[in-house]
């Protein structure tokens, strides 16, 4: 993934963006083939399992102790872990409630709030407004659509106020080495999440089933596209980051009809298509800014 000087100078944008969108593959299907596990120990088991994996990955592949830290840039590094650990609980605990693609839909109003909050151009509003109306078709409001369980909306809601600030304290912490910012977030998120995840489930979680399970997700969900998004963050506007992500509900709705044999209605595909275009456009656009 080159061109970061570029993309520095004004431009060099397409890797970057790329970058956000095999993330975002990647993160949902791993979230979808964690459903499988929910039955057997939660998801808050399956979360700390993806979590705790991920971050003995990075861990051992990074070996970011080998660069401390500054002191300045601890807490940010401590709030970006946090608000990661709390994004994956609250987003799988929506998973278990309400359908993937629609979960992920309110998840994204973090992101969108988060450009609209930073956006200075109508250009960019212009495509905050042709995604929300792509979410808006997949959100449950229309006849012959069975009403959501609240506390998985509860959760969902959750996940997007965690998912804005990570994005904030993420941009914050991307002037670091990016891999060793993402090994140093993933074992804040861990210390939190995988204590509730044993409180929760106990020894079940060491289960070969969940851990091989696990690794996969770990894989997916966690080390792989977080990684990407840390590369991506320190080349790309924080509205421009957002925007890209508001495809989040069209890939987990693809996922959730691949891996999970959710069918998907005319609606939905034309929700998918308009926010789709909505990424496409913003990240064109952001060449020229």
């Amino acid at each position: 993934m080159n061109g970061g000087a570029g993309a520095q100078a004004g431009g060099g944008t397409l890797g970057p963006s790329l970058a956000i969108l095999a993330s975002m593959v990647s993160v949902n299907a791993g979230a979808a083939w964690a459903k499988h596990l929910f039955p057997l120990v939660g998801s808050q088991g399956v979360t700390a399992v993806r979590v705790g994996l991920a971050a003995i990955i990075m861990l051992a592949v990074v070996r970011p102790w080998r660069s401390l830290p500054a002191r300045r840039d601890a807490l940010n590094l401590l709030v970006y872990g946090l608000m990661l650990g709390c994004m994956n609980l609250l987003i799988y605990g929506a998973f278990a409630r309400i359908p993937i693609g629609i979960a992920v839909a309110i998840e994204v109003v973090g992101p969108l709030a988060v450009v609209v909050l930073s956006s200075r151009r109508a250009r960019d509003v212009a495509w905050v407004l042709l995604a929300a109306f792509g979410l808006w078709l997949l959100a449950p409001v229309h006849e012959g659509v069975a009403p959501l369980d609240p506390a998985g909306v509860a959760y969902a809601l959750g996940a997007a106020f965690c998912w804005a600030m990570y994005i904030v304290f993420g941009k914050r912490v991307s002037t670091l080495n990016g891999g060793h910012a993402v090994a140093w977030g993933m074992l804040a998120a861990a210390l939190f999440t995988v204590p509730v995840g044993v409180a929760h489930a106990g020894a079940s979680l060491l289960l070969p089933t969940v851990l091989a399970g696990g690794l996969a997700v770990a894989v997916l969900s966690s080390a792989l596209p977080y990684s990407l998004e840390m590369a991506a963050l320190a080349r790309l506007p924080r509205r421009v980051f957002g925007i890209l992500v508001s495809a989040g509900p069209a890939f987990a709705a693809l996922a959730g009809w691949v891996v999970l044999g959710e069918r998907l209605t005319g609606m939905q595909w034309l929700a998918i298509l308009l926010v789709i275009l909505a990424c496409g456009g913003a990240a064109a656009t952001a060449r020229k800014s």
